[in-house]
């Protein structure tokens, strides 16, 4: 059967992610740190708007680019937030999903043979998407003494003739590493001198707790090639909803709508219309979930710091990564026994990456009582070993 199939699609793994916690699922009393999905319910005010559009029978198609009362709230929000204006009109689509938005942009911009920079450790699906597109993705293994961060130097060792993109993922997933002012300042000029686009990925833009985020669009000769990817899963509690958006110039919008209306012909009419609603009036829901998330991560960090784990200090998305290397294990066997032996699901390092080996994803987007408690089993788990 399989001669039949595709090869690009064969030769892609599936997500580890996924992988730890179909594990979970199917075993008793496990604690599950693993996914990366709010704990909150979406607010009452924007899941009421939604309700109100499906009871005034609000349930046709929007425009292939999304409603244009949700594409002005989001151009207004990246005004306020970054001082960049896009044309609500052109450059603006609603995808379903960041990963849509995500998918799309890499496949409107690439030909075969070019070259997509990801650093990683990152999101699962760059490398896939870049692959289905008939791209090459070139991995940049971003480094734990660095925190994580991209630096020119690397940037500039991994760019060649044939690159077009370069994917920045900040807030980072798995890593929770940001990129502040002066480490994008460092690669804006390369990105410039060497005339490469940017995927700047920046749904966790709402969950940074040293500063305010600081996206690369914000810089001069950095909108015109740029897309900009956000969503409202992680920001708002929005995970089922699947909405998300993409910010470009209007011939790369042109080009991923194209795409767009082929596959999907519009996001949910429902989400947008909720969508809205979170963008006018959500900013005290957002506050108040980051405010938690922020006591969960110091809480984390703590817990690390007594157990002798190392853990560098991440300022951005719902993630830690602590660094397992001492137990000379891989981080697949590491989250293997874990979970196995003290019922708690964590995702190995290797899932968003070789650079992640050593390390595991802990997600605090889960209650303060979950974290207290799986991190009561992990310190047992690691005396055990230390024994």
């Amino acid at each position: 059967m399989t001669k039949e199939l595709s090869n690009k699609v064969l030769s892609i793994k599936p997500s580890g992610i996924r992988k730890f916690f179909d594990l979970a699922s199917e075993m008793k009393n496990v604690l599950s740190l693993g996914v990366g999905e709010p704990d909150f319910d979406t607010p009452w005010h924007i899941r009421e708007e939604g309700i109100y559009a499906l009871e005034k029978g609000r349930t046709f198609y929007t425009s292939n680019s999304g409603l244009k009362d949700l594409r002005k709230e989001i151009s207004n929000y990246i005004k306020r937030t970054q001082n960049v204006e896009y044309d609500e009109n052109s450059e603006i689509i609603v995808t379903v999903g960041g990963s849509e938005a995500i998918d799309i942009g890499i496949r409107a911009l690439v030909n075969d043979g070019d070259e997509v920079i990801i650093p990683q450790p990152s999101y699962v699906s760059y490398e896939p998407c870049t692959l289905l597109a008939g791209a090459k993705p070139v991995i940049i293994n971003l480094k734990a003494e660095n925190e994580f961060r991209l630096t020119a130097q690397e940037l500039l060792d991994a760019i060649t003739d044939k690159t077009k993109i370069l994917i920045l993922p900040f807030p980072n997933n798995p890593t929770g590493s940001i990129m502040e002012k002066d480490d994008l300042e460092a690669i804006v000029k390369i990105i410039i001198e060497k005339d490469i686009y940017v995927m700047s990925d920046e749904i966790y833009s709402e969950l940074s707790y040293k500063d305010k985020h600081v996206s690369i669009v914000s810089f001069a000769g950095m909108k015109e090639r740029t897309i900009l990817i956000n969503g409202f899963s992680k920001a708002y509690a929005m995970t089922g909803w699947r909405l998300g958006y993409a910010c470009a110039p209007k011939e790369i919008i042109k080009q991923m709508t194209k795409i767009h209306q082929f596959a999907i012909m519009c996001a949910p009419t429902t989400s947008q219309y909720a969508a809205v609603e979170a963008l006018k009036n959500g900013d005290k829901d957002v506050a108040e979930m980051r405010q938690s998330y922020n006591q969960r991560r110091r809480f984390l960090l703590n817990a690390f710091k007594e157990m002798n784990i190392p853990c560098f200090e991440p300022f951005g998305a719902f993630y830690v990564f602590p660094c397992i290397k001492e137990f000379g294990m891989t981080s697949e066997e590491f989250a293997t026994r874990f979970l196995q032996e003290y019922r708690v699901a964590v995702v190995p390092g290797t899932a968003f990456g070789d650079s992640g080996e050593g390390h595991l994803r802990i997600s605090y987007a889960y209650s303060l009582d979950t974290l207290k408690t799986a991190m009561e089993r992990l310190k047992s788990f690691v005396e055990s070993l230390r024994n």
